[in-house]
């Protein structure tokens, strides 16, 4: 047991002494130790990002068009905040990179609730796997990872409510914009439709132009509930 201690450390000790001297301008080429730890940090936060995008949200929404953005944002997301971790910044320094990224926004629509909510998910994910410290163990951080995947996949597949999405309509059969009506109107709404309306909302009644503003609620769900195919 002593002999193989005596060979084992002076190994170690010649790979401190070879990691020291692999140096250009001053700069380490390669820390073992903490290379690996980004590898291994990345390789989780990777497979997390992509279980919570592909399987959680692409498959349970019809747009994709944030799926790309979910992946680049938790992999930049979590390179940025594991780096900077690392480094010790100056307050000024600090301040004058967040504003820069305040001033870079997409300029697009606005983001739905959901979708708003799945970037939060991914970017606390991100964060979270990059600036744990050393007093969180491995154990720790996949159980939190889990537990977060987890209650996604219960609020997506068990809990999950009769979601609604709305539709704004114009109806101009004025006469059936009426309490007594209201059959009648549902059931004209899903014959032009073909959308089971769930309830509606009435926003504006123009007799001028006998027409009438309108939101139809309905499950995106639950269109074919009498047809499994």
């Amino acid at each position: 047991m002593n002999e193989a201690i005596q060979i084992t450390l002076p190994e170690l000790t010649s790979l401190a002494v070879w990691e020291e001297q692999m140096r250009f301008l001053g700069i380490k080429l390669i820390n073992v130790s903490d290379f690996t730890e980004l590898l291994l940090r990345f390789l989780v936060n990777a497979v997390m990002v992509f279980l919570i995008v592909h399987y959680m949200y692409a498959k349970r929404s019809k747009r994709k068009d944030f799926y790309f953005s979910y992946i680049a944002i938790g992999g930049v997301v979590f390179l940025l905040c594991f780096l900077l971790n690392n480094v010790k910044l100056e307050l000024g320094f600090a301040l004058g990179l967040f504003a820069i990224f305040g001033i870079i926004r997409y300029r697009t629509d606005t983001i739905p609730i959901k979708e708003m909510t799945y970037l939060f998910i991914v970017i606390g994910i991100s964060v979270m796997n990059a600036i744990a410290s050393k007093k969180v163990s491995y154990a720790e951080l996949l159980f939190v990872n889990a537990a977060i995947l987890g209650g996604l996949w219960l609020l997506e597949k068990r809990l999950m409510l009769n979601r609604e999405q709305s539709l704004l309509v114009l109806y101009e059969k004025i006469e059936n914009i009426n309490k007594l009506s209201e059959e009648a109107l549902l059931a004209d709404l899903k014959e032009r439709t073909g959308i089971t309306v769930k309830r509606f909302e009435i926003h504006k009644i123009d007799f001028l132009r006998d027409v009438a503003e309108m939101t139809i609620y309905f499950n995106p769900n639950g269109q074919h509930e009498n047809n499994p195919e």
